[in-house]
């Protein structure tokens, strides 16, 4: 199991998001459209761990405008060890100034997350796919890179565990 925080994309960016899921799907490459019933919806996770108390971290986070309107631009295309395939989101000052702010407040509540997403670790991005073929991977990259770039806007957030159907919007 995984929970995220999740920012979510503006109308424009999610609908050429899910137009390049439903491409790959096409391709026969597996992508996040297809995965767990098709809960998930293209985002960017700025905090994961096997677990997170949305209630606990609502409390955490409160007075913080987590779904702020904040810029992004995904740029390139990436790969992560074990077949995961991702939009990479160029990092910029309020980026990262909003995920750091985000992890102060996680961390002075005791919330644990994974490395791999606090500050000076994580690698802003918004997945397409968990488990390319490897075969498929270069086909799949020049897939992304077809629609790059592509620019965005958060239009909101929510810790969500989509394998236990949680999904509990932020502010």
């Amino acid at each position: 199991m995984v929970a995220a925080l999740e920012l979510y994309l503006d109308v424009d960016a999610t609908r050429r998001i899910r137009t390049l899921w439903r491409a790959l799907e096409a391709d026969g490459i597996p992508t996040m459209a297809s995965l767990l019933q098709e809960k998930h919806r293209p985002h960017v996770s700025m905090a994961a761990a096997r677990r997170l108390d949305p209630v606990a971290v609502s409390e955490a986070l409160a007075g913080h405008s987590v779904a702020r309107p904040l810029p992004l631009r995904m740029d390139f295309a990436g790969q992560f060890v074990g077949r995961v395939l991702w939009l990479g989101i160029t990092p910029t000052v309020d980026l990262l100034a909003h995920h750091q702010a985000i992890h102060d407040r996680l961390a002075a509540a005791g919330i644990e997350v994974w490395d791999a997403y606090r500050p000076a670790r994580w690698i802003p991005h918004c997945t397409i796919s968990l488990r390319v073929p490897n075969p498929r991977m270069s086909q799949a990259v020049r897939r992304c890179l077809e629609m790059l770039p592509l620019t965005a806007t958060v239009t909101g957030a929510a810790i969500a565990d989509h394998a236990n159907d949680i999904s509990h919007p932020l502010p």
